[in-house]
């Protein structure tokens, strides 16, 4: 098999009391599912930095007082060299009102009615554990962008 080439993202989970922040995915990688807001990290720029910057990007949230890492996730593509490296984070606060942007819209969504059936197929194993407070580390390969051929997925204490 020829080695995968790794690629750096952050996926941001904003949460308001019992409510959670997703967005549809209007266009690219991801389209017509529901997530939290995220994408590449830039040259020259930190994981935080990225997060930041595209939860502003793709909602108009600002988030204030930075982010917390709870967790790391691989996903590879059956058929596909890229292993998609993505680290996770939940926004300690944010200021403004969500809007729609080119990529997303924005909703908030009650815990306990996250659109599970409508995001990917991995959401539902790992989202009650940040949304517990715990941190999580795991590993998912595809076909295609809705069926899991092989999961690993583990809660941590801390990130290396």
């Amino acid at each position: 098999m020829a080695s995968l080439i790794r690629k750096f993202y952050t996926l941001t989970l904003i949460r308001s009391g019992n409510k959670v922040l997703l967005g549809f995915k209007k266009r690219g990688f991801g389209q017509g599912k529901w997530n939290a807001f995220g994408g590449k990290v830039e040259k020259g720029e930190s994981l935080e930095e990225a997060a930041i910057r595209e939860v502003h990007e793709e909602s108009g949230i600002e988030i204030v007082g930075g982010v917390e890492k709870v967790g790391e996730l691989e996903f590879t593509f059956e058929g596909e060299s890229n292993l998609m490296d993505v680290h996770v984070f939940a926004a300690k606060s944010f200021k403004g009102e969500p809007v729609e942007t080119e990529e997303m819209r924005p909703q908030w969504f009650p815990i306990e009615d996250l659109p599970y059936s409508q995001m990917w197929p991995d959401d539902y194993l790992w989202y009650p554990i940040i949304l517990k407070g715990g941190k999580f580390r795991g590993a998912f390969h595809f076909q295609g962008h809705d069926i899991i051929l092989s999961q690993k997925l583990e809660e941590v204490n801390e990130f290396a």
